[in-house]
């Protein structure tokens, strides 16, 4: 498994490089090597806290979400699973992180069909707690209100049809008559009763206000980044910028919303009078103590999972 990710990491790293590259040479290298050396770097284990509170708070849901599904993990082998995943941090729409599910099954015993939709629902509730997060600043500052409202009413309505059994079990029955899919039913069946459960009305909003903690600690470490480079900001404008910038990174599905989560941070700061230079050195910033240090973190769990729970080998099936 680890030779894959590394090459997957390499090509991403060195996509992520050019990217960088090309925000710097935008923004004049020179005066951001200058706007670097003005940050107060003591703050840095600061931020890094306050991404490890936003993991562990997530962490949180999963562990939830499996109590609710019935799935018996112990907290240590949940949590070891949960920070593994974030490996797939830089996956499309982080849609690797399914591997969760083949991991869960490699100690519990419990089918993937069951324990996907969590990773599914986990998105979901993401999506919606930083829609939650921009949509007041969409208003106040008069930007991306489009893209927020129309993000919005595409969860909003993937709640109301997953919610909806009769819709729901109608469509699957449908697709039940296509031959190539008919051998899949009975684990569709599966990954559906899961979803519903997950989606009923009080997992959905508790679990909508941990996401709303939990992407608050970013939205706040990018906050401290930016008066810390001694500028006029508020945390309403902050949060609207990071929020946003994240949705729009991931409504791509770009592996980890690469070059439009950049891009949308440094040009709404630069819109906002922030100078060029300290846009793309807060930009850099930001991601490497969330994007960057959650990949850190995947990789150095995984390492402990695999040494505790063996190997994981995708070319068997599970």
């Amino acid at each position: 498994m680890f030779s894959k990710l590394k090459k997957n990491m390499i090509i991403i790293i060195a996509a992520a490089a050019i990217i960088y590259l090309v925000l710097t040479l935008y923004a004049d290298y020179e005066l951001v090597i200058k706007a670097f050396e003005k940050f107060k770097w003591i703050y840095l284990p600061l931020l890094l806290l306050l991404t490890y509170l936003n993991f562990v708070t997530r962490f949180i849901k999963w562990h939830c979400y499996l109590n609710v599904i019935k799935v018996k993990l112990t907290l240590k082998a949940s949590y070891s699973i949960f920070m593994s995943g974030l490996v797939m941090s830089i996956t499309p729409g982080k849609m690797g992180e399914l591997v969760k599910s083949y991991m869960v099954k490699k100690i519990t015993g419990d089918s993937i069909s069951k324990t996907a939709p969590i990773v599914i629902v986990e998105r979901i509730t993401d999506f919606i707690s930083l829609i939650l997060l921009a949509i007041i600043g969409a208003y106040v500052f008069d930007y991306g209100k489009i893209i927020v409202i129309g993000t919005g009413i595409f969860f909003l309505g993937l709640v109301l049809v997953i919610s909806n059994k009769k819709a729901s079990l109608g469509l699957i029955g449908v697709l039940s008559k296509i031959k190539f899919l008919s051998k899949y039913i009975e684990k569709l069946h599966e990954s559906y009763n899961t979803s519903y459960e997950l989606l009923k009305l009080k997992p959905l909003t508790s679990m909508i206000f941990v996401s709303l903690v939990s992407w608050f600690f970013e939205c706040f470490g990018f906050y401290l980044i930016l008066i810390n480079f001694n500028l006029d900001v508020t945390i309403l404008w902050s949060t609207f910028i990071y929020a946003f910038s994240t949705i729009a990174g991931s409504i791509t599905m770009l592996p980890a919303g690469l070059g439009v989560t950049e891009g949308s941070l440094t040009f709404l700061l630069v819109s906002g009078g922030v100078a060029s230079s300290v846009a793309v050195a807060s930009t850099f910033i930001i991601r490497t103590v969330t994007l960057w240090f959650a990949l850190l973190v995947g990789i150095i769990s995984l390492y402990f999972y695999q040494k505790e729970f063996g190997k994981i080998n995708f070319e068997k099936k599970p």
